[in-house]
């Protein structure tokens, strides 16, 4: 088989990813887990909403040209950080407070699971603006969680 392209040498085993992409991708991990080890345990909640709505942002893209399991790939990332921020709910100090954001976050990953099943734009946008107010409303109670 003849190679066409220099990308073809640098090719990852079946990702098409080449070195430079595995280079940045790499960088940016760890530039993540270097923040996450530094952070409150506020930001740390800041950042896994700034996660879950990059990722919401970006299945939009691949959604819109088709690229149907990156889509599914950045929808199951989405989940696994709204999974995340429900694991990290109190029940015993958060009370009804709790409870309530306990079933919202059940019902985005419901959301987002039919987003990525019937392709809806919609719903991707319904997730983002929720977890974007609920992350709106912890940066509010910044000052009190210091």
């Amino acid at each position: 088989m003849v190679k066409t392209t220099d990308d073809d040498d640098n090719q990852e085993r079946g990702t098409g990813m080449n070195a430079y992409a595995r280079a940045a991708q790499n960088y940016s991990s760890m530039k993540v887990q270097s923040s996450a080890m530094d952070a409150s345990p506020h930001r740390l909640i800041q950042m896994l909403f700034e996660g879950a709505l990059e990722r919401i942002a970006q299945a939009k893209g691949a959604m819109q040209q088709n690229q149907v399991a990156r889509k599914g790939e950045l929808i199951g990332k989405a989940i696994n950080i709204v999974a995340g921020l429900q694991g990290s709910l109190n029940d015993k100090e958060g009370g009804q407070l709790s409870e309530n954001l306990d079933d919202l976050y059940d019902y985005i990953i419901r959301a987002l699971t039919e987003a990525n099943y019937k392709n809806s734009l919609e719903r991707l946008d319904e997730c983002g603006r929720l977890l974007g107010e609920l992350k709106s409303a912890w940066d509010g109670i910044a000052d009190q969680a210091r």
